[in-house]
């Protein structure tokens, strides 16, 4: 890779290349008659007399531009771990953008240095290793650079991965006007080319991993290790959830109800569901009722809540130990002799199952709602018979029973009933029939 010489020793060996065409080419002499030289100063520093007829030909080669290559700059990997230590060597990719002006005193002079400077660039797209390397072996230090570089070799640029390649460019007439105005000096014709790509890398201590002596696990039997893992299809090569099916696809599942989780590699071990709240991050766990490579079925429990001394209580077998919301499911399969492994999670929500019925009063109708699971006393409720929503005020305990009373509900008629709890409805449409119904057992008759 080359080092932070690269950019001089590009300069350098472009105009050594010139010179020697010049040179091959008897310019000074046979051409044009007069001296030339070629020089990589900007423009404003020519020395130039215009009165002098006397004064040398010249071609100078002017750095003007340096920008980021596009198809390497982003190509870096990391270069620092997570401690701060290098361990990849920082890459800077450059472009570099050339001006080829040539001066001279002498009618057709300048057009006749332009063109054996452009056959020669047109002849020469690709710098290569042996060109670079003769060139620059150790022609540049000392010479146009400080004392300090001498001890570093310039000829590195033949080394780096990515050829040096010469490209000639087109530039607008509004865009040489501006380069020229900003020059503050006179135009001369100009030639514009573009040098990619150099690519400069420092000389740093990095981690040097040690060999692999076996590929996965060895067998402590035999000590042999247990080879490449080979992936003969387009799963992924972990386990992996991608669907959560409730029953007759409703948009939530209810206690009692079989939850399908549909995945990929899911018989890689002994299957755990877990169930987690986002709120207050507590989780339960359920057993699966049948699981296959790519499908495991959960049921979850159903009745009243497990008494307290129960063995079952507070696990993912209690009712009890359900609310109702929204929660996060995920599987971990275990194996003996391997790592857990856990899948992704994936959102669910588990809807209240009710019970209604209706009882005349005084100044209404009450509407009592017995409610699976239990209803913690911080969810806010409401009821809706009909179209008709009743706000009910937040239960002072746990309970699973809500009642409310509605006034100007029709005699007679039969009216479906939902409760919300925590901004969740119970299901109310069955869609196993078709067409799709109310579900009867969430229907009251109006007394």
């Amino acid at each position: 890779m080359s080092n932070a010489l690269a950019i001089a020793s590009v300069t350098r060996l472009l105009k050594d290349l010139l010179n020697d065409t010049l040179v091959n080419g008897d310019v000074s002499g046979g051409v044009v008659g007069t001296n030339v030289i070629v020089t990589a100063l900007p423009p404003d520093r020519v020395l130039e007399s215009m009165g002098d007829s006397a004064a040398p030909s010249q071609l100078n080669l002017y750095l003007h531009r340096i920008t980021p290559n596009p198809a390497l700059s982003t190509a870096d990997l990391p270069t620092r771990d997570g401690h701060g230590s290098i361990v990849h060597r920082p890459r800077l990719a450059l472009d570099l953008h050339y001006l080829l002006t040539a001066y001279t005193n002498q009618e057709l002079h300048g057009e006749i240095l332009l063109g054996y400077a452009l056959e020669m660039f047109h002849e020469t797209p690709i710098l290569a290793r042996n060109m670079v390397r003769a060139a620059l072996q150790g022609a540049v230090n000392g010479a146009i650079l400080p004392p300090i570089f001498r001890t570093t070799d310039p000829a590195r640029l033949s080394d780096q991965i990515e050829l040096v390649k010469i490209a000639p460019q087109t530039l607008s007439m509004d865009d040489m006007s501006k380069l020229w105005t900003a020059f503050q000096t006179h135009y001369r014709t100009t030639v514009a080319y573009l040098v990619s790509v150099v690519l400069i890398e420092r000389d740093l201590p990095v981690r040097a991993p040690l060999p692999v002596l076996s590929r996965g696990p060895s067998d402590a039997a035999t000590g042999r290790d247990a080879g490449a893992i080979v992936n003969p299809d387009l799963l992924p090569r972990t386990p992996a959830l991608i669907a959560l099916q409730p029953p007759a696809n409703r948009p939530a599942i209810r206690l009692g109800d079989r939850l399908t989780l549909i995945g990929h590699r899911l018989d890689a071990g002994e299957a755990r569901i877990r169930f987690t709240s986002p709120e207050t991050g507590a989780s339960i766990d359920l057993a699966p009722a049948a699981s296959t490579r790519d499908r495991i079925a959960a049921d979850l429990p159903t009745g009243p809540p497990l008494a307290a001394d129960h063995p079952l209580a507070s696990t993912g077998s209690d009712p009890g130990a359900w609310r109702i919301g929204t929660y996060l499911v995920d599987v971990t399969l275990s194996r003996t002799g391997a790592a857990e492994q856990v899948t992704n999670r994936l959102p669910i929500v588990l809807a209240p199952r009710v019970t209604p019925s209706a009882s005349a009063v005084l100044n209404g109708t009450r509407i009592t709602v017995d409610c699976e699971p239990r209803i913690l006393k911080r969810q806010p409720l409401s009821l809706i018979v009909g179209q008709a929503e009743e706000p009910v005020a937040a239960l002072a305990a746990d309970g699973d029973q809500v009642s409310g009373v509605f006034s100007g509900l029709p005699t007679g008629q039969q009216l479906p009933v939902r409760l919300r709890v925590a901004h969740i409805d119970s299901l109310l449409i069955d869609p196993e029939t078709v067409p799709p119904r109310f579900d009867p057992t969430q229907m009251i008759l109006v007394p």
